[in-house]
């Protein structure tokens, strides 16, 4: 069973870096066929994927974060981190890491409980 678990601040004043480490147990990072990734849910909105790392160390990021966003990992401690830089309020969110087949098809099927990310002034 694949589990993943999301660590990181919760709350952050405006202009910080974010940073945030997925821990994964039940399988590596670094299996073929899947990529793990970064997913938020800001407060009354849906689901936005922010990027995230294949089996190769290859990323991919969001157009709309891309610049912003950086996507890391550590293979010999199976995780994977986030970095959002320059936040504001507006990225307040719940952060979820997830693992997909494949990369960029959107079939998340192990997730993290997520956690939240507040942004105040």
């Amino acid at each position: 069973q694949v589990q993943l678990k999301e660590s990181g601040p919760g709350l952050m004043k405006p202009s910080q870096t974010l940073s945030l480490t997925c821990t994964v147990s039940g399988g590596s990072i670094t299996t073929q066929d899947y990529s793990w990734n970064w997913i938020r849910q800001p407060p009354g909105k849906g689901l936005e994927w922010m990027g995230g790392i294949g089996p190769d160390g290859k990323t991919g990021y969001s157009p709309s974060l891309k610049g912003r966003t950086s996507i890391s990992r550590d293979t010999s401690k199976n995780y994977f981190s986030l970095q959002l830089m320059s936040v504001t309020p507006e990225d307040t969110a719940v952060y979820y890491c997830a693992r997909e087949f494949g990369f960029g098809y959107g079939g998340f099927d192990y997730w993290g409980q997520g956690t939240q990310v507040t942004v105040f002034l």
